[in-house]
């Protein structure tokens, strides 16, 4: 190659890489409230069968597969016995990094919980499959409920973009 074509081609690189790490202009999502009281609206709003909030480290980790240190703030809470599928966690991640790892544990999860309701309970097990996963800014929610629009249309009201 000769030198005029091997500048073009560094200076092409160079324009994709500095277009690329450009500032991120993107509006921040937050809200004012917390994971547990986002939780609680929620299902002041929209009625839900009585939960147990997982509430230890080893709980989380156990039901989540999750390490709790990733996390800023979170709330999550699973059905009292195994006869239902209604679950929620809200998880807001300290670092947006690892994001995608947080999803791909509620995914998990969901999996989880479709395997042990598949051939128990059709009801619940359509619920299971009917889960929802939503993420905005470094917040993460999942839900599983046969009125999992109504509780997403209440918990996107919490955020505003600044």
């Amino acid at each position: 190659m000769n030198k005029k074509m091997m500048i073009i081609m560094l200076i092409t690189v160079l324009s994709v890489i500095i277009t690329a790490c450009s500032g991120n202009n993107a509006p921040k999502v937050e809200s004012k409230l917390t994971a547990k009281e986002m939780a609680d609206q929620m299902f002041k709003v929209v009625e839900q069968p009585k939960l147990m909030e997982l509430s230890t480290q080893e709980e989380v980790k156990t039901f989540y597969t999750l390490d709790v240190a990733k996390l800023e703030d979170y709330e999550i809470r699973v059905p009292l016995m195994n006869v239902q599928t209604n679950e929620l966690a809200i998880l807001k991640v300290k670092d947006a990094k690892d994001i995608a790892e947080v999803e791909a544990a509620l995914k998990a999860r969901a999996e989880v919980v479709q395997k042990q309701f598949e051939t128990y309970l059709p009801d619940q097990y359509e619920n299971a499959k009917n889960y929802k996963l939503i993420t905005k800014g470094n917040y993460v929610m999942m839900v599983i409920s046969d009125k999992a629009d109504d509780l997403v249309k209440v918990y996107e009201g919490f955020f505003e973009e600044k």
